[in-house]
């Protein structure tokens, strides 16, 4: 508590992933965030809150929608976007005139909250694009030095971050998937708009590549995944695969995780397996395609932005996704 009140940073985690945790009402603080990430200054970042009773505190008009689904589903991983009070400073809103707050559901984040007794501003703790840490070593690894406190909570429950939306005049928007899926939040609301328009704010993890490893990643079609490891491979290049299976047949080069087929264990996993494989010393990162349908959204949206941070060098320098 007390390094928060100092200005310093704290790793914290939620349900979701580990945040980068600041005193929100503290400016000087928060521009410490985005200093350890090495975030743009325009990109917003997320007000966490032990309760909705805070939001006054924060948002200037909170539509009766937006009660609605607090009620269902705060504490949680649902981040809205509503129009922020005039105390709220730019460093929280990326400049603009909203901001986004969560009420997360995990037990020490929770008992931070409360006991801080005021808004925490938190992105996920990790360089900014690159995979976000659901455990407490990923933190210390990525960001050790630069962080005052670092608790310790664990696994992650969810392991990806945060669905996210907005209201635009009497429209509500979701900017980002994630466990809580389009199908709930319409049983709350009704009708729901998919994906940014011109009027849409910036929000975390909106840009068209972030979530990625440094070792460049492509994703491939289903039945492809043998064929293009075993392709690769040849000739002693070292290839990384993420797959929903066992190999078809064992390759000397190729480090291959089977993430299974649960959509929910898939994305538990997903950023530590990508971290692993992006330890392996190999050159490239293929992932299989992930099947269609709501629970696999969230997963598909962080594959697609991972893989379209690196470029193909070896082929075209096309991005690295394959149809």
């Amino acid at each position: 508590m007390q390094a928060l009140r100092d200005g310093e940073l704290v790793a914290f985690p939620t349900e979701t992933v580990y945040g980068l945790g600041a005193n929100a009402q503290n400016p000087a603080a928060v521009r410490k965030i985005f200093q350890a990430k090495g975030r743009p200054s325009n990109h917003p970042v997320i007000v966490h809150l032990d309760s909705p009773r805070f939001l006054p505190r924060w948002v200037r008009e909170v539509p009766e929608a937006a009660m609605r689904l607090a009620e269902r589903f705060w504490p949680g991983p649902l981040t809205m976007v509503m129009p922020r009070a005039s105390n709220v400073h730019d460093a929280v809103t990326g400049g603009q005139d909203t901001v986004a707050v969560r009420v997360p559901s995990h037990p020490m984040a929770q008992q931070l909250l409360t006991a801080f007794g005021g808004g925490i501003a938190a992105p996920s703790a990790n360089r900014f694009g690159k995979l976000s840490p659901t455990r407490a070593e990923h933190v210390r690894e990525e960001l050790g030095e630069q962080i005052k406190v670092i608790l310790d909570g664990g696994e992650c429950q969810i392991g990806l971050e945060s669905s996210i939306i907005a209201f635009q005049g009497q429209s509500v928007r979701l900017l980002r998937p994630g466990a809580i899926t389009a199908a709930q939040i319409r049983e709350v609301i009704g009708e729901l708009l998919i994906g940014a328009d011109v009027e849409s704010p910036r929000v975390p993890g909106g840009t068209s590549s972030h979530y990625a490893p440094t070792t460049p990643m492509t994703i491939v079609p289903t039945g492809e995944i043998d064929a293009r490891a075993e392709e690769l491979s040849e000739g002693g290049r070292r290839v990384a695969v993420l797959a929903q299976r066992l190999p078809l047949k064992g390759h000397k080069y190729v480090t291959w995780i089977n993430a299974g087929r649960r959509p929910e264990q898939y994305g538990h996993d997903l950023y530590t397996n990508l971290r692993t494989l992006d330890k392996a010393g190999c050159q490239r990162i293929l992932v299989q395609d992930v099947p269609e349908g709501e629970r696999w959204t969230a997963i598909r949206d962080r594959l697609l932005r991972a893989a379209a941070s690196v470029s193909d060098a070896d082929d075209s320098g096309s991005v690295a996704v394959l149809p």
